[in-house]
């Protein structure tokens, strides 16, 4: 772990390697875990001004899904997207070759909205955890994303650059310049 501003980051976002293989994995974090994806409360607002426009891409389940329980739903106190039966993210849809992909992420790449989607999906596998003083800036390695860390380690694509643009879109492009410095410091003491 190192200091990096207000944030506390762990060293395996730097020597863990990823690229998300969707061919192999076909979206499964989208449609297998216990929760939804984790949102933060500036988020909230943003889904609310944008489901008009986002609805249109989302599968009739989904749909009502949001309907049913809304938006966004509080458990253990933090903010997160619905699921379909307590299965698939609402705003989970399909393409042509069964991968699932996001509904948000789908009306952004056509231009209908200008948010991309919630933080920690773009994040992923980053993890944030806010605490009062600092963030915890941590990788999070579930089995699901194996065929990921094997393409990352195939191509030497470390976390940190393989979620460079959402790095930018939380902390900066200052923040992540520094990351980069403390990440060739780190590279240099192993060789």
């Amino acid at each position: 772990m190192f200091q990096l501003g207000k944030t506390i980051v762990s060293e395996d976002i730097i020597d863990k390697e990823f690229v998300c293989n969707l061919a192999a994995c076909k979206g499964k974090c989208c449609i297998d875990g216990e929760a939804g994806a984790p949102l933060e409360e500036e988020e909230l607002q943003i889904l609310l001004d944008i489901y008009p426009k986002v609805k249109p891409y989302l599968r009739e389940e989904g749909i009502k899904a949001i309907e049913d329980q809304g938006l966004f739903i509080t458990s253990e106190g933090e903010y997160e997207t619905p699921l379909i039966d307590g299965k698939d993210c609402a705003f989970v849809i399909f393409d042509e070759k069964n991968i699932a992909k996001c509904g948000i992420e789908e009306a952004y790449n056509n231009g209908d909205i200008d948010w991309k989607k919630p933080i920690s999906c773009h994040l992923y596998p980053v993890r944030i955890m806010e605490y009062s003083e600092f963030s915890a800036v941590n990788y999070h390695s579930w089995p699901i994303c194996d065929d990921a860390c094997t393409l990352g380690k195939e191509l030497q694509v470390p976390v940190y650059k393989f979620v460079k643009e959402a790095l930018i879109r939380k902390f900066g492009e200052d923040w992540y310049t520094e990351l980069e410095k403390v990440a060739e410091t780190m590279i240099k003491k192993t060789q």
